[in-house]
């Protein structure tokens, strides 16, 4: 494609169609996901297949809906239009090649069977399954159906005996050394024109002898004399030499398509055209470096018409050109792992092919990345995008916004979060300024502060002696450990990302409004690990079997034991305890539940208990069994139980957190 359509960046002048999602509103799409898969790059990549509908309503179209309109664009031209079929025994004599290989694959797996030996049967049944799916997965093109069994290791010597003998008449079929890109416009031509498109070869091909060497073609002369011939007006040599690949491939496409007599017609065409041996090189030199040089555009190509429409040459010619742009399209919209990747697509084509809000949705996709690394919210390292402490904060921020905007006031307790003040009470006096103190200034009374020390009049100089603060009371301290189980159980129950969202929730709470405040987080399964903010959003749960309660809270315990004030675990789970260390420190698991794991997660409780820390658990999809430990485990601690589901989980986590703190404010108070 043209590099000249490419998506180029230009200032915003208020001249252009708005941009309407701006990195917020983008990052704000992609938070379930990101914290669901923990992966940024792949949750750009299901934003860009399934599109995104921008604040104002508008949806933007995904790559997936565009591969099926190409897709069916495809369809509709093979089937609406006649190029006498591709090959059509061509095409029959490889389903039997196919059909002969799976029949000897048949013999062999029964062969094994009858044998009695298990061993041999277990090897031959996977060396059978392995090729009837590498069979199952040959290209559907005749090409790549010839280049996939060439590649093929056959079991029957009948079927590569077949298949060889098949490959040699194809070749015989496709002897065609190069491609009449002209025979649309070369119709009547005088022996003068020819004589000028034998001098344009001949100067294309030094153009590109002359790049070779390092030096700069004449590419303006070249067109001034030669112009006519490219009514697509290319705009320098590259452009040019991809026109030219283009018109050739599709050429080439055409020829790879047509039935022996269509194309016994065309060799006649091109032999009257080019009896000129000077000329057949010229155009043989030309097609060879072409393809060299775009090896992409898929010169072996070919397509199976099977519609009424006839074609003539110049209506198969301008098909074939489509049909590989179709290809050429669909392919860099597959391959397309990242936003950026959609700035190569030509938005002149793309709209031609699929439309004007396609077009405007690539445009769109295309900013999504470098829209997110401008807002500091994501970084480029090479090549792949990761989130910045300011995207962690954001993430977690969205959640935390989401939760409460969930919540009903009755759920809330009917307490809005106080905005004032970072982990302070106002206490409605002040205080002079002193290091360290937070700069709530007290405007008032600065000024009357420097009024004092210079005396009337304006302007008033200000000095720092003269800053006055809010006098704000401290919070009690608490120190929180929150224990996210990340079992197997919690994906297929539909419970991890509710959990991970009020996880980020918590985390986001405790770190603009209590920043004093200590939270830890413990994932545990199979066994337990200390969680760091920064790793959070990539968390995801483990592929393994295994509630290992008591590990988790062993590192809780650990991580409390160093701070200060009023501790608690708070633990999210849906399952009874699996798994257990041992003395010997073996991950231990059994299901159901033994009795060896839930004393040893009991004694583990003990231990948290003695050293003062509240176990605060959450139940998801509780059974009879997790009921029961949970029992023993609050008998035990004195800690409380919710029984909750994942859509009010976060209600419950959230608004019990807030209201112990209130509470322990109100004793301190009271104290």
């Amino acid at each position: 494609m043209a590099k000249g359509n490419r998506v180029r960046y230009s200032r915003w002048d208020g001249s252009q169609v708005g941009f309407d999602m701006d990195a917020g509103d983008i990052f704000g799409d992609l938070t379930d996901d990101l914290l669901y898969h923990g992966d940024l790059n792949a949750a750009l990549r299901r934003m860009m297949q399934t599109g995104f509908e921008t604040p104002d309503g508008q949806q933007m179209k995904g790559l997936r809906d565009m591969l099926d309109d190409l897709r069916r664009k495809r369809r509709e031209a093979l089937e609406n239009n006649d190029l006498g079929g591709v090959y059509d025994d061509i095409a029959r004599e490889l389903r039997d090649v196919v059909e002969t290989e799976r029949d000897a694959i048949e013999e062999l797996a029964r062969e094994a069977r009858e044998s009695g030996d298990a061993r041999r049967q277990e090897l031959t049944d996977e060396v059978a399954a392995e090729r009837n799916v590498a069979l199952d997965l040959l290209s559907p093109d005749l090409a790549g159906m010839v280049r996939d069994l060439q590649n093929y290791d056959f079991t029957s010597s009948e079927a590569r005996e077949q298949f060889e003998a098949l490959v040699d008449k194809l070749r015989e079929q496709l002897m065609q050394q190069y491609v009449d890109q002209m025979s649309g416009a070369v119709e009547g031509m005088t022996p003068e024109d020819m004589s000028r498109m034998k001098d344009m070869f001949a100067e294309l091909n030094d153009m590109l002898a002359a790049r070779q060497r390092g030096e700069e073609p004449d590419f303006d002369g070249f067109m001034e004399r030669f112009g006519d011939f490219f009514p697509e007006n290319p705009q320098n040599l590259d452009e040019l030499l991809e026109v030219m690949a283009r018109r050739m491939a599709a050429a080439q496409a055409m020829l790879n398509s047509m039935t022996p007599e269509q194309r016994a017609q065309l060799q006649s065409l091109s032999d009257q055209l080019l009896d000129d041996m000077d000329l057949r090189w010229q155009v043989d030199q030309l097609g060879q470096n072409l393809a060299q040089m775009f090896p992409d555009m898929n010169w072996d190509r070919s397509y199976d018409f099977s519609g009424q429409d006839p074609m003539n040459m110049a209506d198969a010619n301008q098909l074939l050109q489509e049909l590989g742009d179709i290809d050429q399209l669909e392919n860099l919209l597959r391959g397309a792992s990242s936003p950026g990747a959609l700035a190569e697509v030509d938005l002149d084509r793309a709209r031609e092919l699929l439309g004007d809000d396609a077009a405007k949705s690539l445009e769109q996709m295309a900013k999504l990345a470098k829209r997110l690394e401008e807002s500091g919210l994501v970084e480029n390292k090479e090549g792949r995008l990761e989130l910045t402490p300011r995207g962690i904060r954001q993430l977690g921020q969205n959640a935390l916004d989401e939760l409460f905007s969930k919540m009903s006031l009755d759920k809330a307790g009917q307490h809005e979060i106080p905005r004032i003040g970072v982990g302070h009470e106002r206490d409605y006096s002040t205080k002079p300024y002193e290091f360290g103190d937070a700069f709530n200034l007290d405007i008032g009374a600065t000024v009357r502060n420097a009024i004092q020390r210079s005396g009337s009049g304006t302007p008033v100089q200000l000095t720092p002696e003269d800053f006055e603060v809010e006098r704000t009371e401290h919070l009690v301290r608490s120190s929180t450990v929150l224990m996210i189980d990340l079992s197997l159980s919690m994906p297929m129950r539909d419970n991890f990302l509710p959990a991970k969202k009020v996880t980020m929730a918590l985390h986001s709470l405790i770190t603009s409004k209590y920043p004093r405040d200590y939270m830890g987080i413990v994932g545990f399964s199979e066994s337990a690990r200390e969680l760091k903010p920064e790793e959070l959003p990539e968390v995801s749960w483990d592929f393994v079997y295994g509630t290992n309660m008591q590990h988790g809270f062993q590192i809780a315990r650990r991580l409390l034991s160093r701070q200060t004030g009023t501790k608690q675990i708070i633990m999210i789970t849906d399952g009874e305890p699996t798994a257990h260390i041992t003395q010997s420190g073996d991950v231990y698991f059994n299901y159901p539940p033994v009795r060896e794991t839930v004393d040893a997660t009991l004694r583990e409780v003990n231990l948290c208990t003695r050293d003062g820390i509240k176990i605060n658990t959450f139940m998801l999809d509780p059974t009879p069994h997790l009921q029961e430990f949970i029992g023993k485990l609050a008998q035990l601690n004195g800690g409380r139980v919710f029984f909750t589901t994942p859509e009010n989980l976060g209600d419950y986590v959230l608004v019990d957190f807030m209201e112990q703190k209130k509470q322990m404010l109100r004793s301190r108070r009271a104290g």
